[in-house]
């Protein structure tokens, strides 16, 4: 039987082979919480929740839902979070002393979207869409499919752009800067631009990941504009994540460079622009 931490590995380790980065959320959703005690998950737990993909912050353990009155749909599968637990004070024959050891444990919850019958508190206020913002989206020719998560990620092998809802974000500026960033992600495969860095696995922190991080960025900064997004927030979030990648920037000085000229032809596909030119050469 696999230890917690292997467990806890394990699982992390899937979802960053899978393209998911665990610890980014460019986006502010609520923090998870037991729905019965309203104590918030903490640590590992954090992650281990949020990667489970669902939008509502709130959590149960089995038991808690049936005493609610609930009970879990057939077929759903638990979450693992995890804890410490103290064991009972015991003499040591050495030191004549008593003395306390934590031990790791864990147990499964269920997220309430789970659940029957189990009435859980109502969210922040909606966010509207911005119009020109989802033209942009929705034109896009030979689109990756889109399903909703609670992480952003962009997965090559099935073509998919994962996104939070956009009530999960503080304003709409932020959920289309990142819907944006996925989506110039997404042009780089084979059935549109074949971009190296999607196409050829890029190992995490390398300088051809780093390299379509940047492209990810200035393509996302490039559309907003078109959509008459102008928000300094999103160009300081943009800042700060692309600092990650200042090693693999200062080693390579034509990055930049390459960047950006990728983000262009990433922001003229999803604009149509090629096709546009095409019929106008006609």
């Amino acid at each position: 039987m696999p230890s917690v931490y292997e467990v806890v590995t394990n699982q992390m380790i899937a979802k960053l082979e899978a393209g998911v980065i665990p610890w980014r959320r460019p986006w502010t959703s609520e923090a998870p919480m037991n729905l019965n005690t309203g104590k918030p998950y903490r640590g590992i737990n954090v992650f281990m929740l949020g990667l489970a993909g669902y939008v509502s912050p709130y959590w149960l353990t089995f038991n808690q839902a049936k005493t609610r009155g609930g009970n879990i749909r057939k077929g759903e599968q638990s979450t693992t979070v995890v804890f410490w637990k103290w064991n009972k004070a015991e003499t040591d024959p050495a030191e004549e002393t008593l003395s306390q050891a934590p031990i790791l444990r864990y147990y499964n919850v269920f997220n309430v979207e789970q659940c029957c019958n189990i009435v859980a508190p109502a969210g922040r206020p909606p966010v509207n869409p911005i119009a020109s913002a989802e033209a942009i989206a929705a034109g896009m020719p030979n689109a990756p499919v889109r399903t909703q998560a609670d992480q952003a990620f962009y997965r090559p092998s099935t073509d998919t752009v994962a996104m939070p809802g956009i009530d999960c974000f503080h304003d709409a500026q932020g959920f289309y800067a990142t819907l944006f960033h996925e989506l110039t992600h997404s042009t780089g495969h084979a059935s549109r631009l074949n971009r190296p860095g999607i196409m050829e696995k890029a190992i995490f922190g390398s300088g051809e990941y780093g390299k379509e991080e940047l492209v990810a960025e200035m393509g996302s900064a490039m559309l907003c504009a078109i959509a008459g997004i102008n928000n300094e927030q999103i160009v300081e979030n943009s800042a700060a994540y692309l600092a990650n990648w200042l090693k693999a920037i200062r080693e390579d000085s034509r990055l930049l460079l390459q960047a950006a000229a990728q983000a262009q032809k990433a922001a003229d596909h999803i604009l149509g622009v090629e096709q546009i030119t095409q019929r106008g050469g006609e």
